[in-house]
């Protein structure tokens, strides 16, 4: 059999930020594409980050990225953003990859995907967290029935920083609070991890400083909680910003089966060190544990099926599946 020829994608970075600036040192050290454009409005930011990658252009925005010849641009910029930007960029021929959220609603992220389809172009978001080992190791043994029919599912991610950015505080530009910044990733995993595509919400709360929040208003919820019905399992989700944790985060998911439970866990209050184990009565098992080098690793898988085949995925809907869900929360939200 010919193997099927590869080259490496040459692309634009428009946002290098923190997670831009991350996610493109991690493209360069797996080697999965080359970091050819950046773009960004802080012409001190752009000037330290270019000076990583001798040979790239740089530009302040979005017009001047897509003048240059590329395979693929990487969007890292503030949520508001996000849509419209990608829509922009598939309407230039180029595929997408983009922090999430996709957009701010279900109705932005459906745009998105609807425009990559119609272009016939590689749309990915940084779900990053189905990418950690501790994600794929749960995932292999759910396939392998390895804890029978799943019932249940807790799912918590405290922040206890919060977000660093004001816009993360405005509706109109994030989209929402703690839910669609970190809940995003909590629905993902369930819906993922369970191969779910029916999801029902029971009932929801929504709180701003303790206090039932005005969803009329401008503010947006620092801390959210929710029952769900996703395929047959129930699922119970909870999430926050600047909750007195203890530690400077908890991030979990636990699925519960007929035979046993599956969890993946932060070690030590860690964004970045995770463990999975699998639970048999009172008895633990450790499947993965740190290290994990996984924070680029959905930008490098989705660099290297750019280099030889850059045509629409439809895995690409899970995206509004997710963005969905999240909208019905806060609907349903008290």
């Amino acid at each position: 059999m010919t193997a099927v020829a590869t080259r490496v994608p040459q692309l634009g970075f428009l946002g290098v930020g923190w997670i831009g600036r991350n996610r493109m040192q991690s493209l360069i050290a797996c080697g999965a594409g080359a970091a050819a454009a950046l773009a960004d409005p802080d012409p001190a930011l752009l000037a330290a980050v270019a000076a990583e990658v001798p040979g790239a252009a740089t530009s302040d925005g979005l017009d001047g990225l897509l003048a240059h010849h590329l395979d693929g641009v990487v969007i890292a910029t503030p949520s508001a953003l996000h849509a419209e930007q990608a829509v922009r960029v598939l309407a230039a021929d180029l595929p997408v990859f983009c922090q999430k959220p996709l957009g701010r609603d279900s109705r932005e992220a459906l745009a998105v995907v609807a425009a990559a389809e119609r272009a016939n172009r590689l749309l990915a978001v940084d779900l990053s967290y189905r990418h950690t080992e501790a994600a794929r190791r749960i995932k292999a043994l759910l396939a392998d029935g390895a804890i029978g029919d799943v019932y249940a599912l807790d799912l918590v991610f405290h922040n206890a920083y919060g977000p660093d950015k004001p816009w993360f505080k405005r509706r109109d530009l994030a989209g929402g609070g703690c839910l669609i910044d970190l809940g995003t990733h909590l629905v993902d995993l369930a819906l993922w991890l369970t191969e779910s595509q029916a999801a029902r919400v029971r009932c929801a709360r929504v709180l701003q400083a303790g206090k039932q929040l005005d969803k009329s208003g401008s503010d947006v919820e620092d801390f959210a909680l929710a029952e769900l019905e996703v395929g047959a399992a129930v699922v119970r989700l909870a999430c926050s910003w600047w909750l007195p944790a203890g530690r400077e985060c908890v991030i979990e998911a636990v699925l519960y089966g007929r035979d046993g439970a599956l969890a993946l866990r932060n070690v030590g209050g860690s964004f970045y060190d995770f463990e999975a184990r699998l639970q048999r009565g009172t008895q633990s098992e450790l499947l993965a544990s740190p290290p994990d080098d996984w924070g680029g690793r959905a930008l490098c898988t989705w660099a290297q099926r750019l280099g030889s085949d850059c045509s629409f995925d439809p895995a690409a809907h899970e995206y509004v599946a997710v963005a969905q869900l999240i909208d019905d929360i806060y609907a349903a939200a008290t």
